[in-house]
């Protein structure tokens, strides 16, 4: 049976558990082979249609197949451009360039360089890591719970989530875990405002003491807002402290903004809701228009390594650097990163809401378009911090009905309890809407009382 005469997505989906490696994820969750894809829908192989509002694991800005994105990669048929030139610049570049320099906090734009990685933004998270080991000649890495960096050696040394690690030794040694502030079920026991500032002080007294058993860091990295951690948003306050503890201890700060990024929490840079800037900030994902890209965006005095010091085949994507392109100016010329502002907090009032009814909706929380609905059973004990004990099954039943009635969504965070919703930042306040009331429903079908 050849693929063009596989008709169905049972048959597709056959086909690829024959065939794909037993580490694919998203189709044990989500069982549907997808035929098309326009804006915010996909249409499976059956032809139903649903909102996807996993959009690539918030890769899709602007949806699937924009007009401005399409046009973009033609152009660059059309026009004979080289599809692949390693590091050599082409005008294609030098325009991706201009325009991601364009969007850079003013003050940090003339200070910048950018170093094109491999496709993923786990391959651009190992190269911050090199270039800070090599501008500090130091070696330790403070990192924090919950956080999540790429898959690689490097990148799972540095991520909170034990489960790929059981079973992969020799990770990448001298990494330092620290406590991130999740308000609902904060490490110290005691929730609310005081989370973040324990948090903060607890690091600025781990930093200044000299038996702390770490020795002077390489750099600091986080997540201003967690995504597979479980869509946590970092208070603003603790996002300036961190900022200054590491300024004036000289730490290189790195931000992760491989999914916060483009505009997707509600700023273009979601380090810019705190007036703050890192030394380093990583990039992926919406940053190459839906096709692979992955850059580092630094403050050149740390562009202190040899040539050649981090290599890629994939770091010459000329389709992605013009895709990416289009993204950056369509977001910035139709006010998408406000639109993403205003949609996220629509979503937010909708969804806190509906915890009067259903107390099993134990928190919500996000910033701009990445939000989580944690939930729990509120028929256990309360934490000290005042948190239910996290439900992942009534998580994964509402995913599950959610599908049913055409909307894909993810569940992450802390044992799979936080239903996420990353919608692309072009939806609008009626398919908001409509999505809401999808997850209502799937909510009252999946809640046993």
């Amino acid at each position: 049976m050849t693929v063009q005469t596989l008709t169905s997505n049972k048959e597709l989906l056959s086909q690829q558990e024959k065939r794909e490696s037993n580490a694919r994820s998203y189709p044990r969750r989500i069982p549907l082979a997808i035929s098309e894809a326009e804006g915010i829908h996909v249409t499976d192989m059956e032809g139903k249609k649903y909102y996807d509002c996993l959009a690539g694991a918030g890769t899709l800005a602007l949806g699937h197949n924009h007009p401005a994105v399409v046009e973009a990669m033609e152009q660059v048929i059309r026009d004979k451009r080289p599809l692949h030139t390693l590091d050599l610049t082409t005008p294609v570049k030098e325009e991706f360039v201009n325009e991601l320099f364009a969007s850079l906090p003013e003050g940090f734009r003339d200070r910048a360089k950018v170093q094109f990685c491999g496709p993923t933004g786990g391959d651009a998270i190992e190269a911050a890591l090199k270039l800070v080991k090599t501008a500090t000649g130091r070696q330790s890495i403070l990192t924090f719970q919950g956080g999540y960096h790429g898959a690689t050696h490097g990148t799972m040394a540095i991520s909170g989530n034990l489960g790929p690690k059981k079973k992969v030794g020799g990770l990448m040694p001298d990494t330092h875990f620290l406590p991130y502030p999740y308000t609902y079920r904060c490490p110290f026991g005691v929730g609310g405002e005081e989370s973040h500032r324990i948090s903060a002080r607890y690091i600025e007294n781990l930093l200044d003491d000299p038996e702390s058993g770490i020795l002077p860091p390489a750099a600091m990295i986080f997540e201003t807002v967690q995504g597979e951690g479980g869509s946590i948003p970092a208070p603003i306050e603790w996002l300036q402290k961190m900022r200054r503890i590491t300024e004036e201890r000289g730490i290189p700060l790195i931000i992760d903004e491989v999914q916060t990024g483009i505009g997707r929490t509600g700023k273009l840079f979601s380090f810019e809701h705190a007036g703050i800037v890192p030394d380093v900030f990583v990039l992926s994902k919406a940053i190459g228009g839906s096709l692979p890209l992955s850059v580092v965006v630094y403050d050149k005095d740390l562009d202190c390594w040899e040539p050649g010091a981090h290599i890629g085949t994939f770091r010459g994507n000329q389709m992605a650097m013009a895709a990416g392109t289009a993204t950056l100016k369509y977001i910035k010329e139709n006010d998408l990163v406000q639109h993403a502002d205003k949609m996220g907090q629509r979503l937010l009032q909708s969804l806190s809401g509906l915890q009067s009814e259903f107390p099993e909706i134990g928190d919500v929380r996000g910033r701009g378009l990445m939000i989580g609905a944690e939930m729990v059973d509120p028929s256990l004990p309360q934490s000290t911090s005042k948190s239910h004990p996290a439900n992942p099954e009534l998580a994964s039943r509402i995913q599950q009905e959610c599908f049913k009635r055409g909307l894909i969504l993810e569940v992450g965070g802390r044992h799979g309890a936080v239903v996420r919703f990353l919608p692309p930042l072009i939806i609008t306040g009626e398919q908001l809407d409509e999505v809401f009331s999808i997850f209502k429903e799937a909510v009252s079908a999946s809640v046993v009382r």
